[in-house]
Formats: structure tokens, sequence, C-alpha cells
């Protein structure tokens, strides 16, 4: 398979190469040996071609889809997924206060102003966050916020009268390579955009969207079928390290040749490839450690819960037991009563 991938790529590799340049380092050796033998596995594999570059790491996702570098490939992307002509006009700060409360799950986050000064925050995750929802809409109100603010600023700033007509639509693009539940109740649907609405027939520009990418679902879709359209290409691209499918790919979309070769361009700078690789490691270990966390705080909760209605069941049966306790006393003083009257009858008839 490495072979096949060669063809295209000429400058990949053979493992002995990787590994004698590896062991001619002491930093990188040092490094490399740190490593679990499945991680050097992979990334044996994907610097010789047995397998492709997970693209949607952190690392390598910013060096071949950063706006700044080659701001054709992102706008392309994001022109077919809002099924519009988007030109991304600069990359703009990200809210620092989100990404320390949320660093450990999140891998990428990229927020990037269009020529129509509307903004779209992208971002990739690893693991899907609980409450997808409701987390979404928290975020991109926030961005309608940094949006509104922008816009105002920058009409005050030529002396003119601020309107509302001045905001533009904000974008919550969120890629999962694995999906929350919510989603994966929708085994059939990966891409999933939202829309407004009324039940009048109303019609208003409320300015937030929210587009959610289920690639593990586009994955096992895909399975044994053809990429028909270069949204789709683009879904392989970030989702698939098949082989088959990176051929598939530059042969039926020649521009994706490009973007493999600047990534095996990486591979070839061994110090800078294990660095980032080491990076996406550290953030793997984190996200399972707080996914691990997550999960067992959602087992603690329900538990919580558990206990909770079973104690008010007790409590609740506890109170019946009383009511009865006390209405068996009750009926046997009346008991007592009868029959002592009873007895006196009883008495005096003798």
């Amino acid at each position: 398979m490495a072979n096949r991938l060669k063809d295209y790529f000429p400058l990949i590799r053979e493992r002995k190469e990787v590994l004698k340049e590896i062991g001619s380092s002491m930093a990188l050796s040092t490094l490399f040996d740190s490593w679990e033998q499945e991680r050097q596995e992979e990334f044996l594999d994907f610097c010789t071609g047995v397998k492709g570059v997970k693209v949607l790491y952190d690392s390598f996702f910013k060096e071949i889809m950063n706006p700044e570098y080659s701001p054709g490939r992102l706008n392309r992307f994001l022109s077919l997924l809002l099924g519009k002509r988007v030109t991304i006009k600069q990359v703009i700060p990200n809210d620092s206060t989100r990404i320390a409360a949320e660093g450990s799950l999140l891998v990428t986050d990229i927020v990037v102003e269009f020529e129509d000064g509307g903004l779209a925050d992208i971002e990739i995750q690893k693991i899907g966050y609980a409450f997808p929802g409701e987390r979404s809409a928290c975020y991109s109100a926030d961005l309608l916020l940094r949006q509104y603010k922008r816009a105002r600023e920058k009409i005050q700033g030529r002396n003119r009268k601020f309107s509302y007509k001045n905001i533009k639509n904000v974008y919550t693009i969120v890629l999962f390579e694995k999906s929350p539940a919510e989603i994966k109740r929708l085994e059939n649907a990966y891409i999933h955009k939202s829309f407004w609405g009324f039940d009048t027939g109303l019609e208003l520009n409320l300015l937030q969207n929210f587009i959610f990418i289920a690639l593990d679902i586009f994955r096992k879709n895909m399975d044994n079928k053809s990429v028909e359209n270069e949204l789709e290409a683009w879904l392989m691209f970030f989702g698939s390290e098949e082989p088959e499918r990176i051929i598939e790919l530059i042969e039926s979309y020649p521009d994706f040749r490009v973007i493999y070769e600047d990534i095996y361009e990486i591979c070839l700078n061994m110090e800078k490839v294990m660095g980032m690789y080491s990076k996406e490691l550290q953030e793997l270990d984190r996200n399972t450690v707080q996914y691990m966390i997550d999960e067992m705080q959602e087992i603690i909760n329900e538990q919580k819960e558990t206990i909770h209605t079973q104690t008010e069941v007790l409590n609740d049966q506890k109170q019946t037991i009383s009511s009865q306790e006390l209405l068996i006393k009750d009926q046997k003083q009346q008991y007592e009563e009868l029959l002592r009257r009873v007895r006196d009858l009883e008495n005096k008839k003798g």
C-alpha cells in the first residue's frame, strides 16, 4: 500500500530511512522512545505512506488549511458547505476564556471574517461535547455579539449612524470526529444545517446559522461507495486516512494532490513533524482523560438522580406505612371500645 502512494508522491520515504534519521539524533530518539508502540507505528505509517496523515490533527490542519497561508482551500470548502461563494478576509483572535475552559476537548477552533463582514467559527472536536445544541447556541450568541461590536465600531469610526442592517450572518461550523449521542441517532445523515422559521410563515433573518458535520457517520455511509461531488471529497479528505481514498481523491480532484504534497513535505522535516505529532499525542491524552471524567460525571449524576428518586420513593413508602400504622391503631382502639361495650351489655344481662 505504501508503494502505491509512493507512485504518486515520490518524496515519501521508506521506513528504514525514517528510523535511521530518528536514530541519528539523541533528542529525536528520546522523543520517539517516549511514545507507546502503537503511537510509534502510527507515526511511521503516515510518514511512509502506509496510511494517510490525520488531517484533523490541530497542527496539521492549521499548517495546510490556514487561510493566512493558503486562503483558497478553506474558502473553497466553506463555499461548498454554505452553498454560496465566500472569501475569508482575515482570521480573528479566539475567545481566550473559552479556550481555557474547553481546550481539553476542542481540537481546532478558527474564527474567520468574511469580506461581507460575517463571521464563521470553524471547530473540530475529536470527541463531541455533552449538550452540543445548548453549547453551540451560547457560543453562536457570543460570536454574534462580537460581530455586532465590530460592525458598530466600524460604522461609528466613519461618523455614520449605526443600523442593524449592518449586522451580517454568523456561522458556527463543527466537524465531529466522534459524534455526540444526539447526532448518532440519525445514522444516515452526516451534514446538519439549521434553519429558522415561524409557524405563521413570517420570514426574518435571525443571523445565527449552525452546521454540524459528523465525519464518523459520513465514513460509515461511504463504505463501498465512491465520492460523487467535491463537498464529499473534502469530507473524505478530512475524515479518511485510507490510501485507497487518498488515491481516489487525487485522481478525481487533482487540487488535493497539492495539499497532500504539502503534507509529505512536512514529513520530510523530521524535527518539525515529530514535534507536531508529540503535541497531538499530549492533546489526545488530555482529551481521553477529560472524556473519561465527563463520562464518569454523567454516571455519578445519573446515580445521584436514581438515589434521589429511590429516597423519595422510600419516604413515600414510610409515610404510607406510618399512615397505615395510625389507621390500624385507630381501628384497634375502635375494636377494643366495641368489645368493651359488648362485655358491659353481657354483664348487665347477667
